[in-house]
C-alpha cells in the first residue's frame, strides 16, 4: 500500500509541475532557513560544554555594590582569590587565575609570530580539558620559564609539535623553555589562547597586583563532587570582606562556567539573559519559518482541490475508504518534504561557508551522525503531517453524490465559516511574523547606526592602534618623537589598554572625607603624554599630563563621573577654577598625588553600561601606542609608521588595527543579529507571498462565477481588482494591528540592555507596515488582475 501512495504521489507531483515547484520552493526556503539557524543554535548551546569536568567547574563572580545601591556583576577579581579558595573552603578541589589575554611576540630565530595568550597558575590543564599532547599537565606551568603552546603555533614555530624542552622567545627578550604542547583550543570554547605563561613571574612585575582591592584575573574553581552550592555561596559571599575588613560592597559567588557563555547578563547580582535570548530567539524564528512554509503547502493545495474533486469522487465510488485517502494525500505531503529537505541539505551544504563567514564560526554538517540524520528524517517526516494533514482531512470528506453529479468543481467547496477563518488566521500569522522581524531589523539597525554615530566622549576616526613592544619598550619616547616629525601623523600617545574597552578596576581610591562604607568601583587607565590631545577627549578642568611637571609621575586624571562619585563637585577648593576638583587631594593605591584635570564623561566599555569613575594616571609600561593621523592621509600616516617602526624594532613583524575596528568588534552579537534578522525577514515574507499568492489563486477560483456576474452587471476590471485585492489587504491590516505592539514590547526589552539607547518611533512601524502592504499587494496584483480579465461568457457556461 506505501509502494502504491509512493506512485501515486510522484505522478501527481510530475503532473503538476508548476503546482509542486511552487511548494517545495517554499519548503526547501523554510527547511534550509531553519537547518541554518538550528546548526548555529547548536553550536552556541555547545560552547564550554566539551569539559570533562563541567558539571563542577564554576567561575567565580563579584558583585559590586555602590553608595548608591546599584550592584553590578562583573567577571573579573582579585589574583589573590585562586589560591585562597582552595586554602580555606574544603569544597574546593582545585582552583586557577588566568588573564584575559595579552598579544605578545614568539620567536624561534627568524620565525616570530604575534598570538594570543595568557598568564595563569599552574592547575590550568588539569582543571580544564585542553588536552596536552606532549608534556606533563601536572608541572607544566610550575616552572618560572615554563611556556605552554598550541599544536598550530609548534607547528609555526617549529614544523612540528614533539618540542617539548625547545626554547622560545617572548617579546624579543624572555627565552622561554616549551614545557608542554596542548591540542588547540576548539572552536566552542569561549576561552581562547595559543601560548600560556605562568602567572607567578608576572605578578612579580606588577606589585599593585596582589591586592583585594585590585581586579583584573578571571578566577575559576572544580567544586569537589556532590558539592551543595547554595550552601558553597552562602560561605562565599564575605570571602572577599574577611581578607580586607575596608571591601564591605563586595560580595562574591560561584556560576556554573558552562552557563557563563550563554548567560552572561546579570541584574541586581542575578542571571538575567545574555546570548541566550538570540538562541532562544532564533529557535523561534527556525520554527516559525517552518511553520509559514507548512501554511504555505495548506493553502496551496486547498487552492488546487477543486482540480482533485472528482478525482476523490471516483475513488470513493470505487471503494477507497477514507483513511486510504487520507493517507494517499498525507503520503504525497510526505514525499513532497522528503524531496525538499534533500534539495534544503544541498542548499545548506552550498550555503555554510558564506554563513560561517558571516557567524564567525566553524560548523559543518554532521554527516556521520546518525542522531542528525533522524533529526533531519523527523523534521521532514512532521513537516510532511503539518503541512498535509488539513488538506488530506478536507478532501477525503467531499462526497461523491455532490462531486459527480455535474455540477462545477468550484460549487462543492464552499467552506464554512470556521475553516474560511482558519485559512485566513494562518495568513495573518505568517506576515505577522513577517512584521516581526521586518519592524525587529529596523530598530537593531537604528541601534547599531545610533552607536556608531554616537559622540563617545573620544574621537575614534583617524587613531591607529599599534603594539609597544620589544625595542620599543625601551626608545619609546626617541620613537614617538620620530613619529611626531613624520609626515601624516597629527600626535602620538600611548595607553595601557583600548581606552574604549577598560578592563582593569578597584576599589583602592581614596579622598578627603569618603565614607568608610564607600567601595565605588573606579576604571583605571594608565597613558603617557598628549593622551587626551591623541584621542580628542574634552578636558573640562586643568590640564592634561605634561614633561614640564615631573610630579606628574603621580598625579591623576578623573573623568566627571568620578568627580561626582567623590562628592567633590561642590567644594571649596583651591588651585582649580570654580566647580572644578582641580588642586584636590586623592590616593590610588596607597600612592597620594593630585588631580590636575578633569575631563569629560567618555565610554570605556559597551554601551550597554552605564560610564563608569574612571582614574586615569601616568604609566611606563604601557603597550598600545596611539597615534592620530592627519585628516586624509591615513596612507601616508602608516607608512610613515611601518617605516619607524622596522627602523626601532626590527625583529617584530608590523602590525596595527583601527580605533574604529576595534569598537565594531565591541558589538558583534548584535550586529550579526541584525543581519541574521533581516535576512531572515526577506525569506519570511517571500515565504509568505508564496502562501498569499495561494490563497489568491485559491479566492479567484471560488469567486469565478461572481467575478463572471459583476462584469455581465457591468462592473470593471479595476473595481473587481480592488475587490479581491481589499480581501487580502484586510488580512494584512489585521497582522500589523496584531504585530506592531508584540514588535514594540520585545524590542523595548531588547533596547533595556543597553544604558544608551534610541528611542522607538512611530515611523518605524509605519515603514514596516508599508512595506509589508506593498509586498502583498504586487504578490495578489497577478491573481487579481487574471481573474478581473476572464471572460465572462467562460465563467457563466456552466450555469
Amino acid at each position: 500500500m506505501i509502494q502504491n501512495y509512493l506512485k501515486i504521489a510522484w505522478r501527481n507531483l510530475t503532473r503538476h509541475k508548476t503546482f509542486a515547484s511552487i511548494n517545495i520552493l517554499g519548503l526547501v526556503l523554510g527547511m534550509a532557513s531553519s537547518l541554518l539557524i538550528l546548526l548555529w543554535v547548536q553550536h552556541e548551546r555547545s560552547i564550554d560544554h566539551f569539559h570533562a569536568n563541567g558539571s563542577r567547574l564554576y567561575q567565580i563572580l563579584e558583585n559590586q555594590q555602590t553608595t548608591g545601591n546599584d550592584l553590578s556583576t562583573t567577571p573579573t577579581t582579585p589574583h589573590l582569590l585562586a589560591p585562597a579558595l582552595v586554602a580555606e573552603l574544603p569544597e574546593v578541589e582545585r582552583s586557577v587565575h588566568m588573564t584575559p589575554g595579552n598579544m605578545l611576540l614568539l620567536a624561534v630565530g627568524t620565525n616570530s609570530y604575534r598570538e594570543r595568550g595568557c598568564y595563569a597558575s599552574p592547575d590550568l590543564f588539569q582543571i580544564f580539558s585542553f588536552p596536552m599532547v606532549q608534556g606533563n599537565p601536572k608541572t607544566a606551568l610550575v616552572g618560572p620559564s615554563s611556556l605552554v603552546i598550541s599544536e598550530a603555533v609548534a607547528r609555526k614555530l617549529f614544523g612540528r609539535t614533539d618540542v617539548v624542552g625547545r626554547s622560545v622567545r617572548i617579546g624579543n627578550k624572555d627565552d622561554r623553555q616549551v614545557t608542554g604542547v596542548f591540542q588547540d583550543i576548539p572552536t566552542n570554547s569561549s576561552l581562547k589562547f595559543d601560548f600560556v605563561l605562568p602567572s607567578k613571574p608576572y605578578i612579580k612585575q606588577n606589585p599593585q597586583a596582589p591586592r583585594w582591592s585590585r581586579n583584573g584575573w578571571r578566577t575559576f574553581a572544580l567544586l569537589r563532587p556532590n558539592v551543595d552550592i547554595a550552601a558553597l555561596n552562602a560561605k562565599m559571599l564575605d570571602f572577599i570582606h574577611r581578607h580586607d575588613s575596608t571591601l564591605t560592597m563586595v560580595t562574591t559567588f560561584m556560576f556554573r562556567f558552562e552557563d557563563t557563555y550563554l548567560h552572561s547578563k546579570f541584574t541586581k547580582g542575578q542571571p538575567d539573559g545574555g546570548r541566550i535570548e538570540y538562541v532562544r530567539l532564533f529557535t523561534i524564528v527556525a520554527v516559525f519559518l517552518l511553520l509559514i512554509a507548512c501554511i504555505n503547502f495548506m493553502n496551496l493545495a486547498t487552492a488546487r482541490s477543486a482540480k482533485r474533486a472528482k478525482e476523490v469522487g471516483i475513488r470513493k465510488v470505487v471503494g477507497a475508504e477514507r483513511a486510504y485517502l487520507i493517507g494517499q494525500f498525507t503520503g504525497e505531503a510526505v514525499l513532497l518534504t522528503i524531496v525538499s529537505a534533500m534539495i534544503a541539505l544541498v542548499l545548506v551544504q552550498c550555503l555554510i561557508p558564506l554563513f560561517n563567514q558571516l557567524t564567525e564560526k566553524q560548523m559543518a554538517i554532521p554527516y556521520d551522525n546518525p542522531i542528525f540524520w533522524a533529526g533531519l528524517l523527523g523534521l521532514a517526516l512532521i513537516t510532511g503531517l503539518l503541512a498535509g494533514i488539513y488538506p488530506a482531512f478536507f478532501l477525503s470528506s467531499l462526497q461523491p453524490v455532490k462531486v459527480l453529479k455535474g455540477n462545477s468543481p468550484t460549487a462543492l467547496l464552499r467552506f464554512k465559516a470556521g475553516a474560511v477563518l482558519l485559512r485566513q488566521g494562518l495568513v495573518v500569522f505568517q506576515f505577522a511574523l513577517s512584521l516581526l522581524l521586518i519592524i525587529g531589523t529596523l530598530i537593531v539597525s537604528r541601534q547599531m547606526h545610533f552607536i556608531r554615530t554616537k559622540n563617545l566622549g573620544i574621537d575614534r576616526e583617524n587613531v591607529i592602534y599599534m603594539r609597544v613592544d620589544g625595542e620599543l619598550t625601551r626608545h619609546f619616547e626617541p620613537f614617538r618623537q620620530a613619529l611626531l616629525q613624520a609626515p601624516g601623523i597629527r600626535s602620538v600617545s600611548s595607553s595601557a589598554e583600548d581606552p574604549l574597552y577598560t578592563n582593569n578596576s578597584t576599589t583602592g581610591v581614596s579622598w578627603k572625607g569618603k565614607p568608610q562604607t564607600d567601595n565605588t568601583m573606579f576604571f583605571e587607565l594608565p597613558v603617557s603624554y598628549d593622551f587626551v590631545k591623541t584621542m580628542n577627549i574634552q578636558l573640562v578642568a586643568g590640564r592634561e599630563f605634561s614633561k614640564a611637571f615631573p610630579a606628574d609621575s603621580t598625579n591623576y586624571i578623573i573623568n566627571e563621573e568620578a568627580a561626582r562619585r567623590m562628592g567633590m563637585n561642590n567644594r571649596n577648593r583651591t588651585g582649580g577654577p570654580a566647580g572644578s576638583p582641580v588642586g584636590q587631594t586623592m590616593s590610588f593605591e596607597d600612592v597620594p598625588g593630585t588631580i590636575v584635570g578633569v575631563v569629560k564623561n567618555f565610554h570605556l566599555n559597551s554601551l550597554r553600561v552605564a560610564i563608569e569613575p574612571l582614574v586615569i594616571h601616568f604609566g611606563t609600561t604601557n603597550n598600545t601606542l596611539l597615534v592620530r593621523t592627519q585628516p586624509g592621509q591615513t596612507e601616508q600616516a602608516l607608512a610613515s609608521l611601518e617605516k619607524l617602526a622596522k627602523q626601532f624594532n626590527p625583529a617584530y613583524p608590523f602590525t596595527y588595527t583601527f580605533a574604529d575596528e576595534n569598537f565594531e568588534k565591541l558589538y558583534k552579537s548584535e550586529t550579526l543579529v541584525g543581519k541574521l534578522t533581516s535576512y531572515f525577514a526577506l525569506i519570511a515574507i517571500g515565504i509568505a507571498c508564496l502562501g498569499l499568492f495561494g490563497l489568491a489563486m485559491f479566492m479567484a477560483e471560488q469567486r469565478t462565477k461572481e467575478i463572471g456576474v459583476r462584469k455581465v452587471m457591468g462592473a470593471s476590471v479595476g473595481s473587481i481588482i480592488a475587490l479581491l485585492s481589499g480581501d487580502f489587504l484586510k488580512l494584512v491590516a489585521v497582522a500589523i494591528v496584531i504585530a506592531s505592539p508584540l514588535a514594540w514590547w520585545a524590542m523595548h526589552e531588547w533596547l533595556q540592555t543597553f544604558a544608551y539607547r534610541i528611542d522607538i518611533a512611530w515611523w518605524m512601524f509605519t515603514l514596516a507596515g508599508g512595506l509589508v502592504t506593498g509586498v502583498a499587494l504586487l504578490t495578489v496584483s497577478y491573481q487579481s488582475i487574471k481573474a478581473a480579465l476572464v471572460n465572462p461568457v467562460k465563467s457563466l457556461r456552466s450555469e
